[in-house]
């Protein structure tokens, strides 16, 4: 057993894991399958049954589906859920929650709480403004879409533009705002992105770039530059920071993001405290920075690295490929690795196209790329990604040729 999670008469009897979503569900699961023995207490702020996130922006929010619950016997897991419960605080010196109905103790305590949408300045109470986070959040949104209002969308990152896609698809008016000159400009190059400007249009919605909320009033969303647009419901899309605000003042070290500073082995700067999914960041050895990932297969596979270094021996060291995938405007958007540090840009095929893929490499090996309908790319690059073998950037840039044929 690790020193961190070493207690004092040496047996870790009980963890409770923070957060009911992804990263905490799979904490709970992957301890069981990993062999610990000991109770295990999940706790969620929502009554409900513990639910995955993707299909919000999808089948739920247009009717299709009822929910997500996940699939999971937490009963016969010997899983603890405690839900509709919110987490006030801790105290690790104690090694005990604080919560609205009393202290709950455990010996390792795994925060997963995940990330909370940012809300748009001066638009708190007022009627018809959403966000879309939770399956409440969704619930009330999909009467809005049947009744096939005028949607204003604040924000044309990942959420907004796959919220658009839904409205569109339902026969809602779309009007799409950003303060950025294109879309997904904190995520992607200007190179990138900008063709998928195009894409707002041939759905039907309408793009406005370089404009930012003055004000939301009933019935219009007001821009800085005196234009109203009308709105029916407006849906806020602006990002979305780590639901950490319950740790002040407990001593846990937190970043410029408010996230939760862990090491390789996602462990926390206090002692039987570790930290999972879009609330913690961890060092790359693989990138040689810190990475802050709010997607989906950070919550599935930073769980597993976290139940090892409870259970086991040896600490178990969490450097992913970090990876996600974007539904939106009829377009399958897949993207692997990270491509900050990049130093050369590759593409495979028209941007203007239906399929095309963009690929980053550091030093003639690929760290990252963006796959649009091309899925076979993104499954080799990742794994050309995680091999870190050299690249041929001339066969790299045919589209015709496997990438895997690409390595130097």
């Amino acid at each position: 057993m690790s020193d961190q999670t070493q207690q004092r008469d040496g047996a870790v009897r009980h963890v409770v894991v923070v957060g009911a979503g992804m990263a905490g569900v799979q904490t709970a699961v992957a301890l069981r399958e990993q062999g610990f023995t000991g109770e295990v207490t999940l706790i969620g702020a929502e009554p409900h049954q513990p639910y995955d996130r993707p299909p919000l922006s999808k089948a739920v929010l247009l009717g299709k589906a009822e929910g997500s619950a996940f699939e999971v016997d937490f009963e016969a897991l010997g899983i603890e859920l405690r839900l509709g419960r919110e987490v006030l605080g801790v105290r690790p010196g104690d090694h005990e929650l604080d919560t609205a109905q009393g202290p709950v103790p455990y010996d390792v305590l795994v925060v997963a709480t995940g990330a909370e949408p940012i809300r748009l300045p001066g638009a708190e109470g007022v009627p018809g403004v959403h966000l879309l986070r939770t399956l409440d959040d969704a619930e009330r949104l999909r009467p809005v879409l049947a009744r096939r209002h005028d949607i204003v969308v604040v924000g044309a990152g990942w959420i907004g533009a796959e919220f658009a896609t839904a409205a569109r698809e339902a026969g809602c008016a779309v009007t799409v705002v950003e303060a950025a000159d294109r879309p997904l400009a904190g995520a992607l190059p200007a190179e990138v992105s900008a063709p998928m400007a195009a894409w707002y249009a041939d759905s039907g919605a309408e793009l406005r770039t370089g404009a930012r909320v003055e004000r939301v009033e009933p019935g219009a969303v007001v821009l800085d530059d005196g234009s109203r647009v009308p709105a029916d419901a407006v849906v806020v899309g602006i990002g979305a920071r780590p639901a950490t605000a319950w740790l002040a003042g407990s001593g846990i070290a937190l970043g410029v993001h408010g996230e939760v500073l862990a090491d390789e082995h996602l462990r926390a700067s206090e002692p039987d405290v570790y930290a999972v999914g879009d609330c913690a960041s961890f060092p790359s050895g693989r990138y040689e920075e810190r990475l802050l990932v709010h997607h989906w297969d950070n919550a599935l596979q930073g769980p597993r690295a976290v139940a090892a270094n409870i259970v086991g021996e040896a600490p178990v060291a969490y450097d992913p490929v970090p990876y996600f995938w974007s539904e939106q405007f009829g377009r399958f958007v897949q993207y692997v690795g990270h491509h900050a540090s990049a130093d050369t840009t590759v593409w495979r095929g028209d941007p203007e196209g239906a399929a095309w893929t963009v690929c980053w490499l550091r030093s003639g090996r690929l760290v990252g790329l963006l796959a649009v309908g091309r899925p076979r790319d993104l499954a080799q690059g990742r794994r050309l990604i995680e091999s870190g073998v050299p690249m041929n950037p001339d066969v790299l840039s045919d589209p015709s040729r496997p990438l895997k044929e690409a390595t130097a």
